[in-house]
Order: C-alpha cells, then structure tokens, then sequence
C-alpha cells in the first residue's frame, strides 16, 4: 500500500454558492415580491430573509 491509499485525502478548498451580485438580485427579487404580498406570516419570512441576505451581500 502507498501513502495515497492508507491516508484519507484533503478535501478541496469550498467554492461560493452565491456572488456578492446574486445576494443584491435575490434581495431586490424579495423586495418587488414583499410589495405584493398579503400574507402576514409570509411577510415576515420574506423580511427575515431580506434581513439574513443583506448580512451576506
């Protein structure tokens, strides 16, 4: 056996999910879709979640 197989490799180095450019789209998208909502429980999440998004963009 060879040191590549007994030894469990490294994993490779995380690549983002989101740009900082899909954070401000997906805010934006939250905001025209919040203005049109009834739905105060839903509201709520979708502030939420605008408020989560603008600490990552």
């Amino acid at each position: 056996m060879t040191d590549s197989e007994t030894k469990p490799s490294e994993p490779g180095r995380a690549r983002a999910l989101l740009s900082t450019a899909d954070f401000k789209l997906l805010r934006r998208a939250l905001e025209s879709y919040a203005r049109t909502t009834e739905d105060r429980d839903e509201l709520a999440k979708i502030n939420a979640l605008h408020h989560r998004l603008g600490n990552y963009g």
